[in-house]
């Protein structure tokens, strides 16, 4: 049993160190995209790096307000590939992906909840609220601690903590 505790701690510690090395990795790439997105009439959406299966993804989101097309996605690729060829900051080998955010985008951080007021969103949580945890609505606030939605003319709201994706709903 001690055996068992031992080796969770130390995934746990394992883990941690990942997702700091990844936030840190994540960080450096959006301060060296800056001037190249600014360059290409384009900016950041997100970036995330992580792992799948056995492979480690840089995945750099890029968005415009009348959107972006592939030679967008090209231009923003060649640049970060040759600067982050010259950087060589990240150990691992990974695959570099460069792409929009696409219509049913995730809104991971409060800049993508600030654009998206008025929007309508999909709201998945960790645990059922009434046995339900799908909810979709009409993004109408947030703050540190909660996001507000109306559904049908009732405003709801979420703890952060609560939520484990938001994203734009698509409208078919």
């Amino acid at each position: 049993d001690s055996l068992f505790k031992c080796s969770t701690l130390q995934l746990n510690k394992e883990r941690k160190k990942e997702m700091s090395r990844a936030k840190t990795y994540e960080t450096r790439t959006e301060e060296i995209l800056a001037p190249i997105v600014h360059e290409a009439g384009v900016e950041v959406y997100d970036v995330e790096y992580v792992k799948e299966g056995a492979d480690w993804y840089l995945r750099v989101y890029i968005d415009k307000p009348d959107g972006v097309n592939i030679n967008d996605c090209e231009v923003v690729n060649r640049a970060l590939s040759a600067k982050m060829d010259e950087l060589d900051f990240i150990d691992d080998a990974y695959i570099l992906e460069v792409s929009s955010p696409g219509l049913g985008r995730t809104l991971k951080k409060d800049r993508h909840l600030e654009k998206s007021i008025g929007q309508d969103v999909e709201i998945k949580l960790y645990k059922p609220v009434d046995k339900v945890k799908e909810f979709e609505g009409t993004l109408l606030s947030f703050d540190a601690e909660k996001i507000t939605i109306d559904m049908d003319g009732e405003e709801k709201s979420f703890l952060r903590s609560d939520i484990a994706v938001i994203k734009l709903a698509i409208d078919f």
